[in-house]
């Protein structure tokens, strides 16, 4: 045996014995006890019912509540037109979709289109891109580190994906600009994610062994960066052959609702940017309201910045009441307001609802499931796992009883693509928003340019916003 396999190991059953597993036996459950436990169940009639109707069909449909289903209907009292629904298929770009949304719609009022829709897999490309260089500049930054480091064993678990926040959104389109889907449209790769990014996670890696590698043999900082854009060339090579090649100009014309066909124009995916859509993103702020946090303050997360030139993802910590506040007041206003939330949490997509209590699998199973929210962020039950679009309310006495949301996932959920949320779903669940700054109150704008305080990368707050 290795002598450092056998300290890994002796480290191994150290950790086991300090984590209180020193007695095994009394910490094993023997077969006496769990022929004991199993033989406490009551299986009477309706327990075999139970298991003949969950065994046999999909546990959703058993917990549906139907009150709740004939109770929530789809009618509010304000809505913002909206144009089409897209669908990020079987990818993780739901931040990306949800920010192309925001924006497309300003594309389609501005120039008078039936409908229209920006390329995802543009930025999807230059997104998985920049991710690559960032994971390629820490492993640089850190190459003095243990291989057991937590911060680096997390970076080289997930190098690239297609996971993000608002902020990646933000630096790729002001970087990289933006084009219509028609000119560079979804590929089999763009839409079902998971074996292109299995194999540039395996290049990735695999570069990292040889940049720590250089650094064990003593090459210094200098020479492990003369080293990267090599590595960015496969890199691209991967992203070429999986989404083709981005374009750098294209030819943009338009139809309007009258038939009316412009006069065409080339332009830049950055000219596209500033002259059609025009939206500036600068002017967005970040909100979150993670409880297990203190509120008022700026927060950001360690070893997160999107692109190596930008900042750590950061986001303006307030009690949910405020964040709601500053939605509503954006929503009313006639924009659309990007936000994240635990979708998995009492919805049922089939019919497009986030509606509190809406699946009972307490009654169902007969155990008790709920807990406060603070303790289901810091007991990792509740995540960010899904970004989408508020684009209507209904308002009664001046309070919002439902939101109307524009989700992602084609036409066949809930009403066409969109989706309805209660006002306590929106409680529990929503936990970012980003509204312009001018619906933010002065004193919490003010904390979005102050020094953020620094959080691990596996604080609870951003094992929430890993959206994938």
């Amino acid at each position: 045996m290795k002598k450092h396999t056998l300290v890994l190991r002796l480290a191994a059953c150290a950790m086991f014995i300090s984590m209180g597993f020193a007695q095994v036996p009394a910490a094993a459950l023997s077969a006496k006890t769990s022929q004991e436990i199993l033989k406490s169940m009551i299986v009477d009639a309706p327990t075999r019912a139970a298991i003949n109707a969950v065994s046999n069909n999909d546990i959703r449909g058993l917990a549906l509540n139907r009150d709740i289903l004939s109770r929530t209907d789809d009618v509010f009292s304000f809505k913002l037109p909206t144009k089409g629904i897209t669908n990020q298929e079987s990818s993780g770009r739901c931040w990306m979709f949800a920010g192309l949304n925001l924006m497309r719609q300003e594309v389609i009022k501005k120039w008078d289109m039936e409908e229209f829709e920006l390329s995802q897999s543009y930025l999807a490309f230059w997104d998985l891109f920049e991710k690559s260089n960032v994971f390629l500049e820490y492993v640089i930054a850190t190459r003095d580190r243990d291989i057991m480091d937590r911060e680096l064993s997390n970076v080289l678990e997930q190098p690239v994906g297609d996971g993000g926040y608002w902020e990646n959104m933000v630096g790729l389109v002001q970087k990289h600009g933006v084009v219509p889907k028609s000119v560079m449209a979804e590929t089999n790769s763009s839409a079902n994610t998971g074996r292109m990014h299995g194999i540039l996670k395996m290049l990735l890696r695999r570069q990292a062994m040889t940049l720590r590698n250089m650094a064990e043999s003593g090459s210094k900082e200098a020479a492990l960066r003369a080293a990267k854009p090599e590595m960015l060339q496969d890199v691209m090579r991967v992203l070429v052959l999986n989404y083709g090649i981005p374009p750098t100009e294209f030819e943009w014309r338009t139809t309007d609702t009258s038939g009316t066909v412009s006069e065409p124009q080339t332009l830049t995916p950055q000219e596209f940017y500033q002259q059609v859509i025009g939206v500036d993103l600068s002017e967005y702020v970040s909100l979150g309201s993670y409880s297990h946090q203190p509120y008022g303050k700026n927060y950001a997360i360690s070893a997160t910045r999107p692109m190596a030139e930008s900042q750590d993802v950061s986001f303006v910590n307030v009690d949910i009441a405020v964040l709601k506040q500053c939605a509503l007041a954006a929503l009313l206003d006639s924009n659309r307001v990007w936000f994240g939330c635990d979708v998995g949490k009492e919805s049922y997509s089939k019919k497009g609802l986030l509606v509190r209590g809406v699946l009972n699998y307490e009654e169902l199973f007969g155990v008790e499931l709920d807990m406060p929210k603070t303790e289901r962020l810091n007991y990792r039950d509740q995540t960010t796992n899904h970004a989408m679009v508020f684009v209507g309310v209904d308002m009664l006495k001046d309070q919002p009883r439902k939101w109307r949301v524009e989700n992602s996932w084609g036409k066949d959920p809930g009403d066409g693509g969109f989706f309805t949320m209660s006002d306590d779903w929106f409680d529990e669940y929503v936990m970012n928003v980003i509204v312009p700054k001018r619906y933010v109150p002065a004193e919490i704008a003010r904390l979005a340019d102050e020094k953020p305080v620094m959080l691990p990368m596996w604080d609870p707050a951003w094992e929430c916003m890993k959206m994938e």
